[in-house]
């Protein structure tokens, strides 16, 4: 494939990723006030039907899984988990928003992991580009509502830690097929959150099922998405085109969850990551 149409392929399939990724939180607060669910339930059914979903394309397309690297697999198993349990925790704790602002702290993260780690990829303007978009996102967030409270540190550790998630999941995409990477993600996800929240999972009424089916199945899609993606661009593109989640959360948020409307200093953030992710764009299609 030539390299711009595959890193066009990449960029869409993440793009697409962060959509999912937002629906999949709007199913839970949809459901608050008609159902009681956890957020480790909410992650126990997307890690349990992504499995299933392996499986069945696996079967389908008569294919095995293909190890080569243990330790990253589990590795980008176990930060995933870590991350997404952060990340639906200060859901439920905070709005839809500003859950999903604060995970997309992870871009500064994975620049700054990825100066630290791979020289291949210390980029100064594509560490600018990451940095504006921070700005963006501390501007949208509003400093007097950053406070620490608890549902800003989950937010932030769901950003902290899906840093570490994406740069397993780059490295890991350069020996395993996404099959292989999503099974042991799902996988490890599932026994984890059982072993530790078992007490929070329940036989569900059709009602708490189909919360729990939306809310899944939209994560698991956006979890193909993302590692399909992922074969295609660096840790830090991925993440820049993740942060589109950002807008949508602006743009979406008061219409589908009823979340408070972003005011002007919330809007000229929105605006410049939505500038910093054109221009990453346009800059790897010129080179």
């Amino acid at each position: 494939m030539h390299p711009q149409k595959s890193r066009l392929l990449g960029d869409l399939a993440i793009f697409g990723s962060a959509l999912f990724f937002y629906l999949s939180t709007a199913v839970v607060r949809w459901g608050e006030g008609l159902v009681s669910i956890d957020a480790a339930y909410y992650v126990f059914a997307r890690f349990f039907l992504g499995i299933l979903m392996v499986i069945i394309v696996m079967r389908v397309r008569r294919t095995a899984l293909r190890i080569h690297s243990y330790h990253l697999l589990i590795g980008r198993a176990l930060f995933n988990t870590v991350a997404v349990y952060c990340f639906y925790k200060a859901v439920a704790l905070t709005t839809v928003a500003e859950a999903n602002i604060l995970n997309m702290t992870f871009p500064l993260f994975v620049a700054i992991f990825s100066w630290i780690f791979f020289k291949k990829q210390r980029d100064w303007k594509a560490s600018i580009t990451v940095a504006v978009a921070f700005v963006g996102i501390w501007l949208v967030l509003a400093p007097e509502k950053a406070a620490f409270k608890e549902g800003s540190l989950w937010g932030l550790a769901s950003g902290l830690t899906a840093a570490a998630a994406i740069l397993y999941l780059n490295l890991s995409r350069r020996e395993h097929d996404t099959n292989t990477i999503l099974f042991f993600m799902f996988s490890i996800g599932t026994v984890v959150i059982f072993a530790v929240y078992y007490p929070y999972i329940f036989m569900p009424g059709w009602l708490d099922l189909l919360f729990l089916t939306l809310c899944a199945g939209f994560g698991v899609i956006g979890q193909y998405l993302l590692t399909q993606g992922f074969r295609y661009v660096t840790a830090v593109e991925g993440s820049i085109v993740s942060s589109a989640r950002i807008l949508m959360a602006a743009l979406l948020g008061p219409w589908l969850v009823s979340d408070p409307a972003l005011g002007a200093g919330g809007w000229v953030g929105a605006i410049l990551i939505f500038a910093a992710n054109v221009y990453l764009a346009l800059r790897r299609v010129s080179t």
